[in-house]
């Protein structure tokens, strides 16, 4: 009698452990679900072309390299808002919380990541230098921004 009793304890401990692992679990997976997090734990990396209201041309160029690139390289990260890409004007004041995130002070491609650690911006300045040739900047940029969703930010 004793003996059946403590089957029947052990069978509803172990019913009630699987049930707490199962909602456990459900919640863990809908919480980095929620989040996003890259394997590295990058959170987002934010890609900003910030133009004036009149760009010069290689401003726009940077613009629309740095767009197709991203959008063709990263349409996954975009679904998930693992990566954001658009094109900010710097003097619209309706982006000036932006600017002054970014630290804008002009024409500027600018990368933002968020990992465990916090933010961290830079402002890439190596497009400038390699908006004459299409193949080299999309190279660059895509090297480049493979390496901050991997939480390189060297």
């Amino acid at each position: 009698m004793i003996q059946s009793v403590l089957r029947v304890l052990s069978l509803r401990s172990i019913a009630v452990t699987l049930i707490i692992c199962v909602i456990c679990g459900a919640f863990i997976s809908c919480a980095a679900a929620e989040t996003n997090v890259t394997p590295s734990g990058v959170t987002q990396v934010e890609v900003y072309h910030f133009h004036p209201n009149q760009g010069c041309r290689t401003c726009t160029t940077i613009g629309e390299y740095a767009e197709e690139l991203v959008k063709k390289s990263y349409p996954a990260e975009l679904e998930s808002k693992n990566m954001v890409f658009d094109h900010i004007n710097f003097q619209d004041q309706k982006n000036a919380d932006l600017v002054r995130k970014f630290e804008v002070t002009g024409s500027s491609l600018m990368i933002g990541v968020t990992d465990p650690s916090g933010f961290h911006k830079e402002e890439d300045i190596k497009v400038w230098y390699k908006v004459g040739n299409k193949d080299e900047f999309m190279t660059y940029l895509k090297d480049l921004l493979d390496k901050r969703l991997a939480g390189n930010l060297e």
